[in-house]
């Protein structure tokens, strides 16, 4: 039998994305955000509050980047969650983090997060402001891939459990996407 939960903001998995962008002065700001994922075809779609520094970053440069939070540095990525760059201006070095700017977009890679996402603004919309990105472009680093493609046993991606508030491993593999199914016919 099911137990019912109500109206409740569960979803498996949640990933762990950390956004980051420029301010207007050029200073590169980052945080965790869990409300996210593919929002259309070559676009992602992220819940952020308007009271966040990337928020405001993101309405000023239109341009941002999402990287994938792996289990190497999930001290760190917790970090850019529970400090607000409002009131932190170095938290990314803090988390001992460093960046390099796009070469696609007006927004920083974060160095020790093996994947990424450069994407620019398409759309904000709603009160806690749904944002919608071009994805431009996808890097990764070299440690993460097998036969020249991202490999996510290599990744190590983490998502955030929403109930018991703790971030998993994602990684093992259980059947091969649209081939285990045609053995039912």
């Amino acid at each position: 039998m099911k137990k019912d939960f109500g109206k409740q903001t569960y979803m498996y998995p949640m990933p762990v994305l950390i956004i980051a962008t420029y301010d207007e002065q050029g200073n590169p700001d980052a945080m965790n955000a869990a409300w996210g994922g593919i929002h259309d075809t070559n676009q992602i779609g992220i819940c952020l509050d308007k009271s966040h520094k990337t928020t405001k970053n993101i309405a000023a440069k239109k341009a941002f980047t999402v990287s994938i939070a792996d289990a190497a540095h999930v001290k760190e990525c917790d970090y850019l969650g529970l400090v607000s760059g409002n009131k932190e201006p170095d938290k990314i070095k803090k988390a001992s983090f460093s960046v390099t700017k796009s070469k696609f977009v007006d927004a920083p890679i974060i160095n020790e997060l093996p994947m990424a996402l450069e994407c620019e603004l398409v759309e904000m919309r709603g009160d806690s402001d749904y944002i919608v990105g071009n994805i431009v472009n996808v890097c990764a680093d070299e440690s993460v891939l097998t036969d020249g493609k991202i490999d996510s046993s290599k990744l190590k991606p983490i998502c955030y459990d929403p109930v018991l508030h703790n971030y998993n491993l994602l990684g093992d593999v259980v059947g091969k996407a649209f081939s285990d199914g045609k053995a039912i016919q």
